[in-house]
């Protein structure tokens, strides 16, 4: 099932052709016309290649077209970048002229663009004329346009279950006849919604109720009526379906529903909504996605769980022996026992694998399976992976490709959403969006939409990211469509095919570089976990060789690495957007060459040891994420003109650090700021009220920090700053809160988190004009005795927690509190003592 991502790569180079700057189409005026060409040949080529997508699972000369094809999109979008590139190295030589940079500009302004220009018209020449070869093949398969709209084919189910096949759903029956049971309080029929992955058994669960004796149904003699509607208008059909429903209490079960279009479900729910009164109908929907459930009910959804490992063992044993046999084979129920375990719970996948050893009784028939990934197991059209695929199919073709590069983790890995935004970022897997949205706005959208769909879980919210976790059996589909895209290597890797886009490199046993990767060289990201525990030696092998092979490099992950240095040639890597060095405390110092790597949007230095942050981080105009640690007591000012991009800084475990940096009002973008660990660090400066644009604000465990800024003026008065979010935690100095940060974001903040703070023994009364506060959470704050007189005030306020705060638990508790009164008016009030 491995996919191009054809289309997907196709609509991203033609959008980088068509939004080139006013700079970068200076430097393409030498091959404007074959440009023009390239454009026109893909938009055509794309025209089709939705059909092509659909087709090349048929045909076999069609598919290895596409992968051609693939390779060559890619390239032509590295050309494309080169363009971005020269852009920004013009840019930089203006903006830090130096002796070089000023014999650049004297002598070689004509020659050196020209012979930029030679160079990619040679580069793109290369690509029409690849394409040309290409084209008569291509025209062959005589493919057509069609719309990209997903339309999911699926098996059609039926009412009838045996229930002595049915394990481990008797409590989850039970709870959906007591939702039935419940009577309306509208005139509308009461939705009642079963989520959950494909495989776990909704349409199993949903049969189970509806053949349940309490269960009463409308009268079916209305069946007598049934003719042939074929011939029937719209029109017609309605009336017939409220006629035969009238009067009638009935139950209806619309299975593994996908539309998400509101419009299609008011119009049905139009139709069966009760004309007397409150109705006494009921109405069950199973689906995979949360955004059918939003459209469709009120009711909380029911959602499905996985099955405990004991009625896993016996489903897998009901599929794989015949009724009894399991007892002569304990060798062999031993090893099943490990095999139920990789399906985690889902009972599909059980009863696939269950099938697949039926009747065999060898034991390496069932090691086979134990050792194996479930996508590379056979598999038929109602097994687990081609039922998941359904969902990824139902995606459209950007989530895809986003999904898919999910599986360049570990399974049970703890994903973080704006490490894995940023990742998509760097491989320009987020789309241009029309709203002229951010690009980190446009990642959260896409990490909303796989939640939606039950493909990724959420962990935990920290306010401005969350953590999340993938099923392993998604992991599995993600797997299987990314073959040639993503790959794991480890000691044991024999081969990797080398087209193959992005690594990770996840095995502590490395002892030098794997052979596999000697003759690489169209690799784009590199992630190197476990390596903590290898020598120095092998990781600088490992990063000699992608920063010597792997010239298009975007994204480079080298978490927790022994490294003492990074090599100087790291800065020609020019295509590099992510560098990732958080653990790698052995770095003290960046290689001369790293103001070269123009391209840089992210920059992770958190928990090094450098010295200082050099100057030529500052030249990364393209920065968008920096995260620092620095030993030293001062940072070097932020100049004019420098990380004009950044919306993301980070200060962490700067131990010495005493203040932040000059020129903090430069960060016009700026929209989120974390100070971590920094113990020294006393004052807030009063540049950070020039910031209009920052949105987030936590500060933790600076224990110094008293967050007193210098006294107000009188243009602090009508200041309006745009905070969203306040996270103050474990600031043992703390005793009031930053009221000029807080006064001038009244109408903008949302939510305000005061935890282990055990010096601050009162809320001012100015609390009361935030008037948008939405969550408010004081933890371990044993000083407090009060909350603000006049909290009854903060009619947004819709989420209150109060956790060990002897005298706000006593004072505002629900039974018994003196104050309970004040808070009753909110919707979420949690009270808890200290465990």
């Amino acid at each position: 099932m491995a996919e191009t991502f054809l289309f997907n790569i196709a609509e991203r180079v033609l959008a980088k052709i068509g939004n080139l700057s006013v700079d970068e189409v200076r430097l393409a005026f030498n091959v404007k016309t074959d440009l023009k060409k390239l454009e026109d040949t893909m938009i055509s080529i794309k025209a089709v290649l939705l059909d092509a997508e659909r087709q090349q699972h048929q045909n076999e000369k069609l598919r290895l077209c596409m992968w051609k094809l693939r390779d060559i999109f890619y390239d032509a979008e590295n050309v494309i970048d080169d363009f971005k590139c020269e852009a920004l190295r013009k840019q930089d030589a203006i903006n830090h002229p130096d002796i070089n940079n000023l014999k650049v500009r004297l002598l070689g302004s004509c020659c050196l663009p020209l012979s930029f220009s030679l160079k990619m018209s040679h580069k793109i020449k290369d690509i029409n004329g690849r394409l040309g070869e290409l084209a008569t093949e291509w025209k062959s398969f005589d493919l057509r346009q069609c719309s990209d709209n997903r339309h999911v084919f699926r098996r059609e189910t039926i009412s009838f279950v045996d229930s002595s096949d049915v394990i481990g759903r008797d409590e989850d029956k039970e709870n959906i006849i007591s939702m039935l049971m419940k009577p309306s309080e509208d005139r509308n029929v009461p939705v009642i919604p079963i989520v959950g992955i494909g495989g776990l058994g909704k349409t199993t669960l949903a049969q189970l109720v509806y053949n349940d004796d309490r269960i009463a149904q409308a009268d079916y003699s209305v069946c007598k009526y049934r003719r042939r509607c074929d011939d029937s208008t719209l029109d017609a059909l309605q009336a017939r379906l409220r006629s035969l429903l009238t009067d009638k209490k009935f139950l209806l079960v619309l299975d593994d529903v996908w539309n998400e279009n509101k419009a299609k479900w008011v119009e049905l729910r139009n139709l069966l909504r009760s004309t007397n009164g409150f109705s006494p109908s009921k109405i069950i929907v199973t689906t995979r996605s949360l955004n059918v459930v939003s459209i469709m009910s009120s009711i909380p959804p029911y959602i499905l769980e996985g099955l405990p490992l004991e009625d896993c063992l016996t489903l897998f044993t009901k599929w794989a022996f015949n009724d009894g046999d399991e007892r002569h084979y304990p060798n062999l129920i031993r090893i099943g026992e490990e095999i139920v375990k990789k399906c985690k719970g889902v009972p599909l996948a059980v009863r696939t694998l269950g099938r697949l050893l039926f009747q065999k009784t060898d034991e390496s028939d069932w090691i086979y399976i134990r050792e194996s990934e479930i996508w590379r197991v056979e598999q038929h059209e109602n097994d687990i992976l081609p039922v998941l695929k359904l969902s990824y199919n139902h995606l459209p073709s950007h989530l895809q490709r986003c999904l898919a590069f999910l599986s360049l983790y570990k399974k049970d890995e703890i994903y973080y959403s704006e490490k894995v935004i940023r990742l998509w970022m760097a491989n320009g897997l987020l789309e241009h969006s029309k709203q002229n949205q951010e690009r980190e706005v446009v990642g959260k959208r896409y990490l909303n939409e796989l939640l939606s769909r039950c493909l990724i879980q959420m962990e935990q919210d920290y306010l401005f990211f969350f953590t999340f976790k993938m099923h392993d059996l998604v992991h599995d589909l993600a797997l299987d469509v990314s073959q040639k895209e993503c790959k794991t290597v480890n000691s044991e890797t024999e081969t990797v095919d080398e087209n193959v886009r992005h690594l990770l490199l996840c095995d502590e046993k490395l002892v030098g570089v794997p052979r596999v990767l000697e003759e690489m060289k169209n690799v784009r990201t590199v992630i190197i976990q476990d390596a903590s525990k290898r020598s120095e030696f092998v990781d600088k092998s490992l990063l000699n060789l992608c920063v010597s092979n792997f010239k298009y490099l975007r994204a480079l992950e080298l978490r927790k690495s022994p490294l003492m240095a990074l090599p100087n040639s790291i800065g020609t890597l020019k295509h590099l957007r992510d560098l990732d060095l958080v653990g790698c405390s052995s770095i003290r110092e960046l290689p001369r060459s790293f103001d070269k790597l123009r391209s840089l949007q992210s920059l992770n230095l958190g928990g090094t040891s450098l010295k200082q942050l050099p100057d030529s981080v500052q030249r990364l105009i393209e920065l968008k994420h920096l995260v620092i640690t620095i030993e030293a007591s001062h940072l070097k000012e932020i100049r004019a003109g420098c990380w004009t991009s950044l919306q993301y800084l980070g200060l962490r475990s700067c131990m010495e650090l005493e203040c932040l940096p000059e020129g903090m009002q430069y960060l016009k973008s700026l929209r989120t700021l974390v100070l971590s660990y920094c113990y020294e660090l006393v004052p807030l400066p009063r540049s950070l009220k020039l910031l209009t644009k920052l949105e987030h604000l936590a500060i933790k465990s600076c224990k110094s920090m008293n967050l007193k800024m210098e006294p107000e003026e009188e243009e602090d008065n009508d200041l309006q700053l745009s905070l969203k979010t306040l996270s103050l935690l474990r600031l043992d100095a703390l005793t009031d809160l930053p009221r000029l940060l807080l006064q001038g974001s009244s109408s903008s903040l949302q939510q305000l988190r005061i935890i282990r703070c055990p010096n601050l023994s009162v809320l001012p009364a100015w609390l009361l004009n935030l008037t948008s506060l939405q969550k408010l959470d004081i933890v371990d704050c044993r000083k407090l005795s009060a909350l603000p007189e006049g909290i009854d005030r903060l009619t947004n306020l819709r989420e209150l927690k109060i956790h060990g705060c002897p005298e706000l638990n006593k004072r505002y508790r629900e039974n018994g509190g003196e104050d309970w009164h004040k808070i009753a008016h909110i919707q979420k009030v949690v009270i808890t003592d200290e465990e």
